[in-house]
């Protein structure tokens, strides 16, 4: 079950919806994104989509919402993604130089840190180097917009979403044997209702309207 989580400007947490897949491939995730237009998901002002690294998630945000959509794509994941091409004895210090790197208050800084940390990987292992130059500039895009300090807490990672399906989890794990579609679905839908009263608002929520008059200003800019 891939899940859509949505914030508002007041930082509250709306389930969005949810689709039944298999895998998360470009044609699957962009019916879902087009479903969830029809049904009322607004895009006109710009919309700060938090993704991991799902290649097919990522072309379907810009077939389905163009350029009225900016990516920030999961520091975590980037980062795992790159160590898991190391050696164990490496992991540990480059888990912790590129996340250093990121927690650099602006662009330039945190560009920098990680061309630092991209140099030093080059004599190490050629392919964790393609893995961390591999949508690079999107794991940026908070700090493009001028907004890290106040909004990285929330929306530098899919926590928020991965918070959610921990919880999803809390009362679906214990499951062995689903009847069928249908169930798991009214399963989830249930669950999902039950939890989103509970949500707490993400961080740094006052900052959002900051958030909204910057995506269609400079969210679109490309930054070098």
């Amino acid at each position: 079950m891939v899940i859509a989580l949505g914030v508002d400007l007041r930082g509250n947490k709306h389930i969005l919806g949810f689709v039944q897949t298999a895998t998360e491939n470009e044609a699957v995730c962009s019916t879902f994104l087009r479903e969830l237009m029809d049904r009322g998901l607004k895009i006109d002002q710009g919309l700060l989509c938090v993704i991991d690294g799902a290649k097919g998630l990522r072309k379907a945000v810009d077939k389905v919402f163009g350029r009225k959509a900016v990516v920030q794509r999961c520091t975590w994941h980037k980062r795992e993604n790159v160590v898991r091409y190391l050696a164990v004895g490496l992991q540990a210090t480059y888990r912790r130089k590129p996340q250093a790197a990121y927690e650099k208050p602006t662009y330039a800084q945190a560009k920098a840190c990680l061309m630092k940390v991209r140099a030093e990987l080059v004599p190490i292992n050629a392919s964790a180097v393609a893995s961390l130059d591999e949508g690079l500039q999107d794991t940026l895009t908070l700090h493009r917009l001028g907004l890290f300090g106040e909004l990285g807490g929330s929306f530098k990672t899919t926590n928020c979403l991965e918070n959610l399906n921990s919880l999803v989890g809390q009362r679906t794990d214990k499951v062995d044997c689903w009847k069928n579609a249908q169930q798991k679905h009214r399963w989830l839908a249930t669950t999902l209702l039950d939890i989103e009263q509970r949500l707490r608002k993400v961080r740094g929520h006052r900052q959002l309207v900051r958030l909204r008059a910057a995506l269609p200003q400079r969210g679109l800019e490309a930054v070098v």
